[in-house]
């Protein structure tokens, strides 16, 4: 389960009191922080590292350090970029820091959370993710980089087979050694596509945490589009810091109390078919475990923290009497903020500030898009002839 939200929304604590909350009921619970701004210790008032430590019966937690995976997942390939830098004339510090490529923090974050998850020690593990831009990189990251670099890596392997005997006669600049190229062969051909598998698991879910406040409800309904674009299954929605009834008596607050209810209304109709829990306003901050269990005891009256809540729909390719289409799951997204192509063998969305490439299967590969259309599915693309009739038989 990855929680995420709005800066400042209560995804740690709502993390945590999850966790809390399963584990009272007999799950053997993992919640570990995936945030560089980790916060998840001080809601439990104790020190955390990047070795789970129990926190309660049945409950561990841990803090993932990007730096420490950073070593394990791309020792290689980070050594051989500070080597060029350093052969550039850059500083030391400089090199290393920007030998940490875009992206790759977030995957040795997913990499080390991925190894706890297989680890088999966990019956549900519940991850603290950064606030929402930085969860949908998280969450997509894995796709969108095999998709590239497997494209990019035998490029630079033929290049060096052919240019290396030459090149190192002529200038001294260093050039990767086949450890580098294993290393990164492992990176995309393993270790990435066993990421994107386990995003993209049906037992895998997102939950995104709301405030009943505009901004906060308009950046998790473009997210929640985003994670649809990418099959990244969402099952709830948390609406957190609500009002409690006695307050709503009061003259000051009822005005606040009346526009909590439209929200919330608002919210369940945006994200359906997703359920809303709901998490009341406290009189103070939750910390310690006899706190979260208390929230995540109302969080979950009607419901189990460690099921998988509600199911997504996922890419769907078909034939009707009309011809073959594709059906791609895309909530709340407008025809302006959409664009459909298709390109080669790919069938190319974007949505607002995200695009993804889709494989097309080999009897719409080539085809001309007829139509895009959205509906309360999402997005139907409608696909024309090919070049060749024959392929339609």
């Amino acid at each position: 389960m990855l929680y995420t939200g709005k800066g400042g929304v209560g995804k740690t604590t709502t993390a945590a009191a999850t966790a809390v909350c399963a584990a009272e009921r007999g799950r053997r619970t993992l919640v570990v922080s995936a945030d560089a701004a980790h916060s998840l210790g001080d809601v439990f008032e104790r020190r955390l590292g990047p070795t789970p430590i129990e926190i309660a019966p049945r409950l561990d937690a841990s803090e993932v350090d990007p730096r420490v995976e950073m070593l394990n997942h791309w020792g290689r390939i980070r050594d051989y970029l500070v080597e060029m830098f350093h052969y550039q004339g850059i500083e030391d510090v400089v090199a290393e820091e920007l030998a940490q490529l875009p992206g790759s923090e977030e995957i040795t974050t997913l990499l080390a959370v991925e190894k706890l998850a297989a680890s088999g020690r966990y019956d549900l593990l519940i991850v603290d993710c950064a606030p929402t831009d930085s969860a949908l990189r998280l969450a997509t990251l894995p796709e969108v980089a095999h998709r590239a670099l497997r494209f990019l890596l035998p490029t630079l392997q033929a290049i060096t087979r052919v240019g290396t005997p030459v090149a190192q006669k002529v200038v001294s600049i260093p050039l990767p050694r086949a450890e580098v190229f294993r290393d990164a062969e492992v990176l995309i051909y393993d270790k990435l596509k066993t990421l994107h598998k386990r995003i993209t698991d049906p037992q895998t879910s997102v939950r995104i945490v709301v405030t009943p406040e505009r901004m906060v409800i308009d950046e998790a309904r473009r997210a929640y589009t985003e994670f649809a674009l990418f099959e990244v299954p969402c099952d709830a929605v948390v609406m957190n810091r609500l009002l409690p009834e006695e307050a709503a008596r009061e003259p000051f607050f009822r005005h606040w109390s009346r526009l909590q209810e439209e929200r919330c209304r608002e919210v369940s109709e945006l994200f359906a078919p997703l359920p809303l829990l709901r998490a009341p306003l406290l009189a103070d901050q939750a910390t310690g475990c006899e706190r979260l269990a208390e929230l995540g005891r109302q969080l979950f009256a009607n419901a189990e923290p460690g099921d998988v809540l509600s199911k997504s729909a996922h890419v769907h390719f078909g034939r009707d009497a009309t011809g073959y289409f594709a059906q791609v799951p895309l909530p709340n997204v407008s025809g302006d903020d959409l664009d459909v192509a298709v390109v080669d063998d790919d069938l190319i969305i974007t949505a607002g500030a995200r695009r993804r490439c889709l494989s097309l299967p080999r009897r719409l590969a080539r085809r001309s898009v007829l139509s895009a259309k959205l509906g309360a599915g999402g997005l139907t693309v409608r696909f024309g002839a090919t070049a060749s009739p024959e392929e339609d038989r």
